[in-house]
């Protein structure tokens, strides 16, 4: 299963409706070049969809911004990782270490692009609804390692998924650097932080 899929392209696009040709549309532009650097006449362009009916749909590009997103959600963070996670191990600690051969496989896709969620969070300022957006689905993330980590018997869940979160989106940076093994090289410092949060017995 690859990490993201692009949900309409070629021919399959003229079998559709307007709203999903101009989300699936902006879902790869805004995946790989970011929001702020994609105008409206882009994603017109590339959709074959009029203007006049993207705005019906989408009221602004801010609004097709948070429709990326929350798509972004359901095929990367739901569809992907969440289902990977499950089906790759059994036990919560393994399943919090599985997170990052995940991201490992990821990073040596052709369909790895950074992440969405922190680029959007990074292109705009404190307070604009995109960026709060960006964070909610940061969040959403964590919950889940925080899930993970409270199955484990961890005492401090949140703290926990907080810092093994942090080692993700470490991981995530430099690999958009060009380092490629950055998930196989933080697994080792996340491997013996893990160790020293699982209660005894439980290693």
């Amino acid at each position: 299963m690859t990490a993201v899929r692009h949900p309409v392209s070629g021919a399959s696009a003229s079998r559709v409706g307007a709203r999903e040709r101009v989300l699936a549309a902006a879902y790869e532009l805004f995946s790989r070049r970011g929001t702020r650097d994609v105008g409206i006449d882009t994603i017109v362009r590339r959709s074959g969809v009029a203007k006049m009916s993207l705005y019906h749909h989408f009221h602004s590009k801010q609004d097709l911004v948070a429709a990326f997103l929350e798509r972004r959600e359901r095929l990367w963070t739901v569809e992907w990782l969440k289902s990977e996670v499950y089906r790759r191990a059994r036990s919560p600690g393994k399943r919090l270490l599985a997170a990052l051969d995940l991201l490992s496989d990821w990073f040596r896709s052709e369909e790895f692009d950074g992440c969405p969620f922190i680029k959007v969070l990074l292109e705009y300022p404190p307070g604009h609804p995109s960026r709060r957006a960006a964070a909610q689905h940061i969040a959403n993330v964590r919950e889940f390692l925080k899930e993970l980590a409270a199955d484990a018997g961890i005492r401090n869940p949140a703290l926990f998924a907080s810092t093994w979160q942090t080692m993700m989106k470490g991981a995530v940076v430099t690999a958009c650097e060009g380092n490629l093994n950055a998930a196989r090289e933080v697994k080792v410092a996340a491997g013996l932080y893990l160790r020293s949060c699982l209660p005894v017995g439980a290693h």
